[in-house]
Formats: structure tokens, C-alpha cells, sequence
């Protein structure tokens, strides 16, 4: 849990020395990171204007407890088995699939990747429909399947450059109230 609460940590102190404000902080995260996002927008989500979780791990719970999965097994060492009750505690603490609850979240913009064989297209699928049930917000839930990639995105230069501006133009309309609109 520390990881998340340092996180928060970091933005506070961000705003505590005028650096920046609530509305000016967006957070971007990658697999792993996309848990990160997915865990701290569900515990501190008043810090923050938008966030971009992409490929994201988000139903930890789920994924871990399925030992069919690949790369799961292997994980335990590092992350801990959820079939066991200390473990399935730890990680229900912090799971943003298990996690989401009525309240108002930042922007997001979620990606997946079809073919993704580490963080399977289903678990953002799942996490964005829990969310649209759950916010009380207006803010803008987006996501993005792409159909020709898996967890490293477009292998193609171009497709990589053109997908970063997407993410980024996202980021930007949301930070500068110009949101709502992607083209």
C-alpha cells in the first residue's frame, strides 16, 4: 500500500509548495502502472484532473487467483497467491477492479490491446464498465482497443508516435478545459 500512498504523496507535496494544483496533475501508467493509476484514482482521486491507464492490470484479484494464466505462477514470488487468505486480503486492499465505488474520478482514458497476452483486453473492459456504473461524475471515460497490438502497443514507429499524441492531446484538452472532445 505504500507505493500508492507515496504516490498521493507526491502529488501533495506538488500542491503544498505551489508547484501545481489539483486541476493541473495528470497521471499516466503503463501495465503495472496502469494499476498504480487504477489504485490511486479509486483511493485519492481528489488529487488529480486526468489520468491514462494504459494496458492496465487492474483485476489483480482475479488474474492472480487463475494459475492457467500465463506468467501467473511465476508472479506469486513477487506479488503473493490471492488463493491463500494473507495474500487475498493484501491485494483486495488495493485491486482497482474490486476497489471502484461511487464517487467522482478524474478524466481517464483507458487502452487495450486485442492480442495482449500479459494483461488480457478483458480486464479494462471489465473496469470501465464497473466505473460507468459507479462514478457520480461527468467526466469524460474513455477506451481504446486497439485491434492489431498487444502489450507493447503499435510496433510500427509511426503508429507509436501517433498513438503517444493521442494519449497527450487527451491529457492536455483535460488540463486545460478544452476535455470533452477527441478527435
Amino acid at each position: 500500500m505504500n507505493t500508492f500512498y507515496d504516490f498521493k504523496d507526491s502529488a501533495v507535496h506538488l500542491i503544498g509548495q505551489n508547484v501545481t494544483t489539483s486541476n493541473q496533475i495528470a497521471i499516466v501508467g503503463r501495465s503495472a502502472g496502469g494499476l498504480l493509476i487504477g489504485a490511486t484514482i479509486n483511493l485519492f482521486p481528489q488529487y488529480f484532473k486526468a489520468a491514462v491507464a494504459d494496458v492496465p492490470f487492474v483485476d489483480v484479484v482475479n488474474t492472480m487467483s487463475d494459475p492457467t494464466i500465463p506468467l501467473t505462477v511465476g508472479e506469486w514470488e513477487e506479488w503473493g497467491n490471492p488463493n491463500e487468505k494473507v495474500y487475498y486480503d493484501y491485494m483486495s486492499q488495493y485491486c482497482p477492479y474490486t476497489n471502484v465505488k461511487a464517487q467522482n474520478y478524474p478524466a481517464l482514458l483507458i487502452t487495450a490491446g486485442l492480442h495482449d497476452p500479459r494483461v488480457a483486453y478483458w480486464e479494462p473492459l471489465k473496469w470501465i464498465n464497473k466505473l460507468r456504473e459507479y462514478k457520480t461524475d461527468s467526466n469524460l471515460l474513455l477506451l481504446e482497443i486497439d485491434t492489431s497490438s498487444g502489450h507493447f502497443s503499435a510496433s510500427d514507429r509511426y503508429k507509436g508516435i501517433k498513438q503517444q499524441a493521442f494519449e497527450m492531446s487527451f491529457v492536455v484538452n483535460q488540463i486545460t478545459g478544452e476535455g470533452g472532445k477527441i478527435e
